[in-house]
């Protein structure tokens, strides 16, 4: 039977791993730094994870489902190929769901598109803002991990990208939106905005000194500007 430790020390390697794995990258991240960052000897780390491919799953076990640690066994084994990226399972499944935009996708009506508008920029903000550590954890590491790169840019990224352009090049046809000339580069401003204001703006030298509902606020506000014409009526079929 595997013994067990703690979940609140297993959380603090988990933490202490996702934060240099998110600074370093994959490649360049040694046992020897996630140790450095604990204050813990480079020989106890090991009595924890069997190595460093180990460490990366506990940085995504501790990222994604933090009370579902005290389950794993110790020291985690180091993960047989294919294996490594399994915690991402059930995210990736729920973060490509967005049920707002695929609701909006299902039909042709729309009774008042500000409100759809909303729901659908809402939806993608929450997403961005709720899992801004992991994102920046996949993101980062994604270039020295061929397999990561391709479940995060290759399949939900790039999904969750593929839906909102369908909307926007829909909506925009039925006269809803305004008539973009490229749906994908309307898309992407969508996407870009979202993610600056909701996740990178955190880590900007020099802060927004706003709370983050007013943030939100303000970006529904700006991307309703810049999406919905002037003149659209509150209902249009």
């Amino acid at each position: 039977m595997p013994r067990r430790i703690p979940p609140s020390r297993l959380a603090d390697i988990a933490e202490a791993a996702r934060i240099v794995f998110t600074e370093k990258g994959y490649r360049r991240t040694l046992m020897t730094d996630v140790g450095r960052e604990l204050g813990l000897s480079h020989a106890l780390l090991y009595k924890f994870v069997e190595s460093k491919e180990a460490l990366f799953q506990l940085a995504l076990h501790g990222t994604v489902a933090p009370e579902r640690l005290s389950e794993l066994p110790t020291p985690l084994p180091t993960p047989a190929p294919g294996e490594a990226l399994m915690p991402l399972a059930d995210w990736t499944a729920g973060n490509n769901s967005f049920p707002v935009v695929k609701a909006a996708l299902a039909t042709d009506e729309c009774p008042d598109i500000r409100t759809e508008f909303h729901g659908v920029v809402d939806e993608y903000y929450s997403a961005v803002e709720d899992n801004r550590a992991l994102l920046a954890l996949l993101e980062r590491c994604a270039a020295d991990f061929p397999e990561l790169g391709d479940l995060y840019f290759g399949k939900s990224r790039r999904g969750q990208v593929d839906m909102l352009e369908e909307y926007v090049e829909r909506r925009s046809r039925s006269g809803h939106l305004r008539p973009f000339p490229n749906a994908a580069l309307a898309t992407q401003f969508i996407v870009e905005t979202v993610a600056w204001f909701a996740w990178h703006r955190r880590d900007h030298p020099v802060p927004i000194e706003a709370d983050d509902e007013t943030v939100r606020q303000n970006v529904h506000a700006l991307l309703t500007s810049a999406c919905i014409p002037d003149d659209t009526p509150g209902a249009r079929g």
